[in-house]
């Protein structure tokens, strides 16, 4: 149903992916290096460097892109992404139909897969892993853990108002899932790794769902922390938490195993200790390139590969807080901010300005949209309105994540420094509350109501409009801090629509809404690089970053 806008979107997207296939640079030397390949002698252990620690192995109970990096690996999904694109693919399932009330989906099976245990992967773990998902209760049911599951099919078994109608395995290669409501875009949705199939086999050995803590500090499950088990090219070694997971090829993988036979994710959290990292040769690559290292980085030859920007960058308002829950509040925020300043004096290069919360490529972007241009005296007078002057100054906390980069956000830090000083320009005094990225700032955001403004973004999954403005808005949740039953209804309606046509004049109607209603400020679109040795010939560069490592290819 969004076919066009896939089309339209492909065009840029294939370009990057191309470049990424290619790739020259200047030689760097590796001390160590796993096991040589004796067939085509090359080191076949493929070090990246992550920016961040993953927040568990069981990528139902994950939202977070350095988990996802980690899951991709070892997980498959009944749906994967055609390379380069955002266009859903067939990946565990060969092949599906869906009926014509849009209720119910049959997924033909690929035969001979087996799980990293040595199981069988069939109907039965498909409907497995559905309905464990459906039935998660207690911590699990947070936002803070089994976030897609619960935005994406809008609840579980236990609140009444999960869309999940069942599933049924009508033979070993055939699976029926059902819902209760259309969703439009259930498909490229299952492309998610949350939506991943594990084995039921070590889900049930190892108490996978004995999740404890709270929503703010959950506590792992043994599975969570030492056993995943997947169908994908690799298989879980070790988790060292702080430094490291490693991973090895599957011997029995069904698909194609490549050079690479052992993967490990350094955690590197500092940009400039990532970058050194790769110019001593200690790893091949990392992602979230700081736009400051672009030129010295490019300089020297290493190879830089760009990801076609299918992001947002936000400034959030919790309107839990009463002050922000004025509307006055919120504009006169969102017309103190110079959004090409941050851009041109912060972002990397060819970041664009956003109007709306999701790129100008996903189907029922407007361009009409309201907007707030950057006005400094309309937000001080709309600040005054609200009863805010220099012996009341409105005070915020500003809440960002330090030592880390998203592809949205590549500084956080940089950009809270630029945005705070042009919000402290019209009035507003700030509290900053600066909290490194995995668990605490994500817990402080999703799992509660302790903060104020704060940066936060999302990279899009799959090309459809519910992916970011039903994520973000269709069911009320901690970050935003409120309820808008309009904009819910307007949101589970487009959700539905049978027709790209349909699809398009809703979502732009519902981006009026948004930006009407006000609850951030989109920021911009920043362009992600990815960065690499000179022995890694060929990477598969993603726009939605499905990034299996058996597809890479190196020379040494």
């Amino acid at each position: 149903m969004l076919h066009t806008a896939r089309r339209r979107w492909l065009t840029g997207a294939a370009a990057v992916a191309v470049g990424a296939i290619v790739l020259t640079a200047c030689a760097s030397q590796r001390d160590d290096g796993g096991d040589d390949n004796a067939s085509d002698d090359v080191d076949s252990t493929f070090i990246f460097g992550a920016s961040a620690e993953i927040s568990g192995l069981d990528p139902a109970m994950a939202n977070d892109g350095e988990t996802f990096r980690v899951s991709r690996q070892i997980f498959e999904g009944l749906v994967g992404v055609e390379p380069g694109t955002a266009d859903p693919a067939p990946g565990l399932a060969e092949s599906w139909e869906q009926s014509d009330d849009g209720l119910e989906y049959t997924f033909q099976l690929k035969e001979g897969v087996t799980f990293h245990d040595g199981t069988d992967f069939n109907a039965d773990a498909v409907c497995f892993n559905f309905d464990r998902m459906n039935n998660f209760t207690g911590v699990a049911a947070t936002e803070s853990l089994s976030y897609y599951w619960g935005k994406l099919m809008r609840g579980y078994a236990e609140t009444g108002t999960s869309i999940y109608g069942g599933c049924e395995a009508t033979s070993d290669t055939e699976a029926v899932i059902t819902l209760t409501q259309p969703f439009a875009g259930f498909i490229p949705a299952l492309s998610l790794p949350s939506f991943a199939i594990q084995s039921p086999t070590a889900l049930e050995e190892y108490s996978a769902d004995e999740v404890g803590g709270t929503a703010e500090a959950p506590v792992l499950s043994e599975y969570a922390q030492a056993h995943p088990v997947g169908t994908g090219p690799f298989k879980f070694e070790e988790w060292a938490p702080g430094e490291s997971v490693t991973l090895s090829a599957y011997e029995d993988y069904w698909g194609e195993q490549g050079q690479v036979q052992e993967v490990i994710f350094q955690v590197i959290g500092d940009t400039t200790a990532r970058r050194q990292a790769l110019e001593s040769g200690s790893i091949d690559g990392y992602d979230l390139v700081a736009p400051a290292d672009l030129g010295a980085l490019e300089d020297a030859g290493f190879n830089l590969v760009n990801r076609e920007p299918f992001n947002i960058l936000y400034l959030a308002m919790n309107q839990a807080v009463p002050a922000l829950a004025d509307i006055r509040v919120r504009q006169a925020i969102a017309h103190a901010i110079d959004k090409e300043q941050l851009v041109t004096q912060v972002l990397p290069e060819g970041t664009e300005v956003a109007r709306e919360f999701m790129p100008p490529v996903v189907i029922g972007w407007n361009e009409d949209v309201t907007t707030y241009d950057y006005d400094p005296e309309a937000a001080k007078a709309l600040l005054a309105e609200a009863g805010y002057s220099e012996a009341n100054p409105l005070t915020l906390q500003f809440n960002y994540p330090v030592n880390v980069s998203r592809p949205y956000m590549p500084n956080p830090e940089q950009i809270y420094t630029n945005l705070s000083s042009q919000l402290e320009a019209v009035g507003i005094t700030l509290t900053p509350v600066g909290e490194d990225w995995n668990p605490t700032y994500l817990d402080r955001i999703q799992g509660g109501a302790d903060h104020g403004i704060h940066l936060l973004g999302w990279t899009g999954d799959y090309n459809d409009p519910d992916n970011f403005v039903g994520t973000f808005f269709a069911s009320a949740g901690n970050e935003w801090g409120f309820t808008n039953e309009e904009l819910t209804a307007a949101l589970t309606e487009a959700r539905g629509l049978a027709s790209e046509e349909e699809q398009e004049s809703a979502y732009a109607a519902v981006n009026e809404q948004i930006m009407q209603f006000l609850p951030g400020v989109p920021l911009a679109h920043p362009v992600p690089t990815l960065a690499f040795a000179e022995r890694v010939t060929s990477y598969p560069a993603s726009p939605v970053q499905d990034e299996v490592y058996n597809m890479v290819e190196l020379s040494e």
